[in-house]
């Protein structure tokens, strides 16, 4: 059975998984009411999307 014949280090350990991490969210400003929103949704807050009523 294969053993590793030295231990990882922690800095060979985090540049591994430097990939692994949560992603923050993109964030743009509704252009009606300024509300926080994801891009190309439309607003939950007063239902406008690209300047248009839609809800």
């Amino acid at each position: 059975m294969a053993v590793p014949a030295r231990r990882t280090s922690k800095t060979r350990k985090a540049t591994r998984r430097s990939h692994v991490r949560l992603a923050k969210p993109n964030l743009i400003a509704c252009t009606n009411c300024g509300e926080m929103i994801k891009p190309h949704r439309v607003c939950s807050k007063c239902g406008y999307y690209d300047g248009q009523k839609v809800l």
